[in-house]
């Protein structure tokens, strides 16, 4: 038998079988099949094309192939097709791109293909075996939006376990891990901590500079009490500026406070926000399990307790819970409640103690010092209730009362004809760092019409070192003003001279710390470095907390320009002192 030889590059095509019709070998096939020559047109399709498709009988014949592809994908079909006819072969349903089929009604469904050359008397056609895949496609979707849905499900579950904010776990999560701690502590035997953690004056950052800072610093918190705990343990986020760590495993007492050494130790360090240094400090209340609570809410609770302790006990610092501080909280939150009633009913009082030359004697100034004449307790001093205030954001209120009324008093002395002194007013950090406090000052001047240069305001240094550049502006500003202004508590802060040298103050006090431990015959070291700093930097000294004649015979020797304290004068009621300028 002689073989009829291949056409170039038909190597594998299907032959027609004359022993068998072509419309038998299309009409056997399962798939829509439609056959179309070289140049495009369609010249035999099978019933189920045609039904497929929706057209009639011999309806399609002659046609172009592309009268089944969709208007938007035609030119890409062409452009597909005549590269195909440059290498025809085989092409099985389903290893080529998913694509779409047009029905004669308009309407568009996804299909897959398989392409078969067929090599014919008349020429070379292409046979494509064409399958509605509109169900497989649904049921993809459909599964697609399960796995959506249970993922979504999934992030939903974990982010209400989550603070948004830090990524740490919240409250929910926190009371899940400790309630598993205490179980594997009563199995193991062994204890376990919680660490309630407050930010100490957190409020005035919001305040100065912004929610968006006080954010970030609250993410790099997050950062540092992760890093300084085990990969065991759980930092937790409460939400504002709290934070509750679990030791989960704790043998011995003195764990938990290697721990919480750790802890403030982390945070000591400056924390680099938007190219600023900021420093923070925390105040950490701890209980134990199972001698301060033998249950998750009890544990937190008296953590809670613990920590206002520490923050009443000097913030920066830690303290493990016990009973008796319990009645120490109710009588704090009862301090706050009366604290605001305090404001409304006007019963904090003034009072003004002088401020003398070291050299004539002569009484130069006063400081205005608050007191709270309560209607049970009687006249408390500052320290007593200053601290509850500013924890609860009054002392901003009660600070703007203070510079009012020194501003009026001054007036109303002068007014009567009596000596002008110079009134010095504590400002605290977060009334400094308050909105519109420059405005407030103005106003304050302009409505008791005080000049300006009868008034000091005294910030610490833990105020002006923070924001540098801000604080410089705002002192700018004041010293614009007329206003006098000092440092005060003078070398308990973290200042330097290059920093000192950028803010227009007037005054350094001395913390009355350094004026107690002058010894009779050597003195202070640490005053004497002061004064001279003072003196290179031309602005005035003053002591405060000056008590005996030895200290001020010092200062004196040391040419310290001013001093206040009992030596001198205690603090006097606004009529009282009245006298004195007489």
């Amino acid at each position: 038998m002689t073989r009829r030889p291949k056409p170039s590059g038909a190597t594998g095509l299907v032959r027609e079988d004359d022993g068998v019709s072509a419309r038998d070998v299309l009409e056997a096939a399962p798939d829509a099949l439609v056959v179309a020559d070289e140049a495009g047109t369609i010249v035999r399709v099978n019933l189920a094309a045609e039904q497929l498709f929706g057209y009639a009988p011999g309806e399609l014949t002659g046609k172009p192939v592309e009268v089944l592809v969709p208007e938007v994908y035609r030119d890409a079909h062409v452009g597909h097709r005549l590269g195909y006819n440059r290498r025809m072969r085989r092409r099985p349903m389903g290893s080529g791109p998913d694509l779409y089929g047009l029905r004669r009604d308009g309407s568009e469904f996804p299909v897959e293909i398989s392409l078969s050359p067929l090599m014919t008397a008349r020429g070379t056609v292409v046979i494509a075996a064409v399958r509605d895949i509109s169900a497989r496609k649904q049921a993809e979707a459909e599964r697609s939006h399960l796995i959506r849905e249970r993922a979504l499900y999934a992030e939903i579950s974990r982010l209400a376990r989550r603070d948004a904010l830090t990524g740490l776990p919240n409250r929910t999560l926190l009371v899940d891990r400790v309630g598993a701690a205490i179980a594997s502590a009563q199995r193991h035997q062994h204890k376990l901590a919680v660490i309630f953690l407050d930010l100490d004056r957190f409020k005035h950052v919001n305040d100065s500079l912004g929610h968006a800072v006080g954010d970030r610093l609250l993410r790099s918190v997050a950062s540092r009490l992760t890093g300084a705990v085990r990969a065991s343990d759980t930092v937790s986020r409460q939400g504002g500026d709290e934070f509750v760590i679990l030791l989960s495993e704790v043998r011995h007492r003195e764990d938990v406070v290697v721990a919480a050494g750790k802890i403030v130790a982390a945070l000591a360090q400056p924390h680099q926000v938007d190219g600023q240094d900021l420093y923070v400090t925390a105040s950490l209340g701890i209980a134990v399990y199972d001698e301060d609570g033998a249950d998750v809410h009890t544990l937190i609770k008296n953590a809670d307790v613990a920590m206002y302790y520490a923050k009443d006990h000097g913030r920066d610092n830690y303290q493990f819970f016990t009973p008796e501080m319990n009645a120490r909280i109710v009588e704090r939150q009862a301090l706050e409640g009366n604290l605001r009633r305090a404001i409304e009913r006007r019963e904090f009082l003034l009072y003004y103690q002088p401020k003398v030359d070291l050299e004539t004697g002569r009484m130069i100034g006063a400081e205005a010092l608050i007191r709270w004449q309560h209607p049970v307790r009687g006249l408390l001093p500052p320290q007593r209730f200053v601290p509850v205030a500013e924890d609860s954001g009054l002392i901003v209120p009660i600070g703007q009362w203070v510079l009012h009324e020194a501003c009026r008093q001054a007036r109303e002395w002068q007014a009567a004809g009596l000596h002008p002194v110079p009134i010095a007013v504590n400002i605290s950090a977060l009334e400094f760092r308050s909105k519109n406090f420059l405005e407030r000052v103005r106003r304050t001047l302009d409505e008791t019409g005080l000049e300006p240069r009868f008034l000091e305001l005294e910030l610490t240094e833990s105020v002006l070192m923070e924001s540098v550049d801000e604080t410089a502006e705002v002192l700018r500003e004041l010293k614009a003003m007329g206003l006098r202004l000092a440092v005060d508590d003078f070398g308990t802060g973290y200042s330097s001279l290059s920093y000192l040298t950028q803010f227009p103050i007037d005054a350094l006090k001395v913390d009355q710390s350094f004026v107690r431990d002058i010894a009779p015959r050597d003195g202070s070291p640490i005053i004497t470095a002061v004064i001279s700093m003072g003196k290179s930097l031309n602005q005035r000294v003053i002591a405060e907390g000056v008590e005996t004649w030895v200290q001020v015979e010092f200062l004196r020797a040391q040419q310290c320009e001013e001093a206040q304290g009992f030596h001198f004068g205690r603090p006097l009621a606004a009529d009282q002192f009245a006298a004195l300028l007489g």
